[in-house]
């Protein structure tokens, strides 16, 4: 799994670098597309509406793990389904978006993505802070340990099944020191505090829908 996520980074890191000519499959983002799961066009729609529409009627996607690019970009943004844990039902595709957890980011994010799964130190080789929009949230994952992804797994209470957000992963973690880590205070919280992979996660409209949010 490691190994097949470094080869896409890789790839999207170049059509990061390089937006090229949008001639084909300009879409609505508007509403789902009909049709089966499994087709371009749905996939399109899936991976693009992660971000907003001002950034994904511009942005590459491709249809990870596999690697083929569905629509070239032009914008240096670049949109993929990022939920490691893949397909329940591969023969039909993703369920949903939200199965699918695409994310939409920009060149310095893919190489802290690379560097995540490497198991090395982001901001190594990050020039600067990158951002990722995932607003069909995610699967969960453990607020404070990075690789959990069973709720089984996590830190008692730290599990966070994330509604639509916004992600900072900064060059220099760092500078999130005295930032909160609590996922229910509704404001923006860091994500693997104390870690090289530290991110400052933006709730936006809806971010509960998963996850109830606790106040004490």
């Amino acid at each position: 799994m490691r190994k097949i996520y470094l080869i896409i980074s890789t790839i999207f890191i170049a059509a990061c670098s390089a937006p090229k000519n949008n001639s084909e499959m300009v879409m609505s983002m508007d509403g789902e597309p009909d049709g089966p799961h499994t087709s371009v066009e749905w996939q399109v729609w899936a991976y693009s509406t992660a971000a907003p529409e001002f950034i994904a009627e511009g942005a590459a996607v491709y249809d990870a793990p596999g690697g083929n690019l569905l629509r070239e970009g032009t914008n240096g943004w670049t949109c993929v389904p990022a939920n490691p844990r893949g397909m329940s039902d591969p023969e039909n595709g993703w369920i949903d978006p939200h199965e699918a957890m695409p994310a939409c980011g920009d060149a310095e994010f893919f190489k802290w993505v690379i560097a995540y799964f490497e198991g090395t130190i982001p901001g190594d080789v990050m020039e600067k802070d990158g951002y990722a929009w995932m607003l069909h949230g995610d699967m969960g994952e453990d607020n404070t340990k990075p690789m959990v992804l069973n709720k089984e797994d996590a830190a008692e209470g730290h599990w966070i099944e994330s509604g639509p957000h916004l992600m900072r992963m900064p060059k220099d973690p760092s500078s999130l020191d005295g930032m909160t880590t609590d996922f229910n205070s509704g404001e923006p919280y860091v994500m693997f505090a104390g870690t090289p992979y530290a991110h400052v996660m933006y709730p936006v409209g809806d971010y509960y829908k998963y996850q109830d949010m606790v106040k004490e």
